[in-house]
């Protein structure tokens, strides 16, 4: 950086999991020694697992959103903003709230969802891995009176491998206490051959738990697209599925700006798997938006983002050692009946992925809710209750 006086600009594109944890860091440890701007379109942060209590009519919307406006951290100034270009040569974004330049620029805005992409998705079914989707099929839910469902992803990779079987499983539950359950079947389309398939201990009792309730498993299979008119879904080998309700994974893809950066090779940014940088000097990528190995996943973006700070901390700190990325993460997975398993889960590059399992147990849900509430008291110094 040229020997540059004065703090050090740090430019942090996206506020999920990734640009959170790393502005909270660098706030943390630096203070006003760094001059970081968060830049997101979004006005608020919604946990993925909140969609799904959402969905299912656990909590409210309004309670599970956290406003970027209670970011208030020493050394970070947060900027609502559509990034309309980003040029990794320069460390420099244009957005429509002005351009914005940095000594170092870390790129964390996730994947893009693409309904449209899946033929007959928004005529004939309902997404629920964005937010408004989730939120919308929250009332679709409430006026379903029995029938066919199907729970399917339509492409790779997708986020939160875990969430269509959990999926599934809350569906199970919802249409028991509504009486509907007899009325109903439920599918689960997937493209892994198994429902978590670093944990085999996770896939055992997942499958264990859809034998109990009749939920019918597919795996190894991909939903291509929707017939509205016979209302089918057709998958990738050609077998079709009947259905009354479907709720689609959408298809992935990094935002279009990223794309039109020059940072991706084969539709996503390479990153070096321990370090987080990319092929441009300053420039490091965390999250979905990277090819790092692990899955897509705030967990993993987390600790990604960790390891970034860790090294511009050392910089402006030479006696704080940086760290190196480990492949690790703790994924939650909700089994119903107010049961939550745990997998803790680790993708190192060049080994086989491999995670240790707890069983469901009503202590993990405890767990998990302290997983939200301890992020949320970090990031945004607030206190909340994930139910």
């Amino acid at each position: 950086m040229g020997g540059r006086r004065g703090p050090m600009r740090i430019l942090v594109l996206g506020a999920g999991f990734g640009g959170l944890e790393l502005t909270t860091r660098l706030s943390e440890e630096l203070g006003a020694d760094a001059d970081v701007v968060l830049i997101d379109q979004a006005d608020g942060f919604v946990f993925g697992f909140s969609k799904l209590d959402v969905m299912f009519g656990r909590t409210t919307a309004e309670a599970v959103r956290h406003s970027y406006r209670a970011l208030v951290k020493p050394g970070v100034r947060f900027v609502q903003a559509t990034i309309r270009s980003i040029d990794p040569e320069r460390r420099r974004v244009e957005t429509d709230a002005g351009p914005f330049e940095g000594d170092v620029m870390v790129v964390a805005l996730g994947a893009d969802l693409h309904p449209a992409v899946t033929p007959g998705l928004v005529e004939a079914g309902h997404e629920f891995y964005t937010v408004g989707g989730a939120f919308a099929a929250r009332d679709v839910l409430d006026s379903f009176t029995g029938g066919r469902i199907i729970v399917g992803v339509t492409s790779t990779p997708f986020k939160c491998p875990p969430a269509p079987s959990e999926t599934a499983l809350m569906l199970h539950d919802f249409l028991v206490d509504r009486g509907l359950r007899e009325a109903s079947e439920i599918s689960l389309v997937m493209p892994l051959g198994a429902p978590i398939p670093p944990s085999p201990a996770a896939s055992q009792a997942l499958l264990a738990e859809f034998a109990q309730r009749g939920i019918s498993w597919h795996p190894e299979r991909l939903v291509r697209s929707l017939d509205p008119r016979r209302r089918v879904a057709v998958l990738a080998d050609g077998e079709e599925l009947p259905f009354d309700l479907f709720l689609g994974v959408p298809v992935h893809r990094v935002p279009a700006v990223v794309a039109e950066s020059g940072l991706c090779t084969d539709g996503w940014i390479p990153v070096d798997p321990l370090t987080l940088e990319t092929a441009y000097p300053d420039v490091y990528a965390v999250g979905d938006v990277t090819s790092v190995g692990t899955p897509k996943a705030g967990v993993f973006s987390e600790r990604q983002a960790s390891v970034v700070a860790g090294e511009l901390i050392s910089r402006a700190r030479p006696s704080s050692p940086a760290g190196t990325y480990d492949g690790k993460g703790i994924c939650y997975i909700e089994f119903g009946h107010g049961q939550v398993g745990r997998v803790e889960v680790t993708f190192r590059s060049g080994e086989r992925p491999n995670g240790q399992f707890d069983e469901p147990s009503d202590l993990l849900l405890l767990d998990k809710a302290e997983f939200g509430t301890s992020r949320i008291r970090r990031w945004f110094g607030q206190d909340w209750s994930s139910y």
